[in-house]
């Protein structure tokens, strides 16, 4: 069994990683942040606190936010998972 805490805000995010998303990112994020942690929707994402793990409701939505992290040299891991 896997437990999972936390609900990560977008600032809770970049913090951790120790960069800002670029703003059209940040943006759909906002829009398309899911609270609720279990089934994210398509279309959704949610970011765990331990793991930090982002969970997104579909592989578009994880390669999205992956993608702006490219060459970006990361504090953390943060680790992606769909559904």
């Amino acid at each position: 069994m896997n437990i999972m805490l936390g609900n990560l805000n977008i600032n809770q995010i970049e913090e951790r990683l120790g960069f800002d998303f670029p703003l059209e990112i940040k943006e759909m994020m906002i829009d398309t942040n899911q609270t609720k942690a279990s089934d994210v929707e398509k279309g959704k994402w949610h970011c765990f606190d331990l793991p930090f793990v982002l969970v997104c409701g579909d592989v578009e939505m994880a390669t999205k936010i992956m993608n702006s992290l490219e060459g970006k040299e990361c504090k953390e891991t943060l680790q992606f998972a769909h559904n």
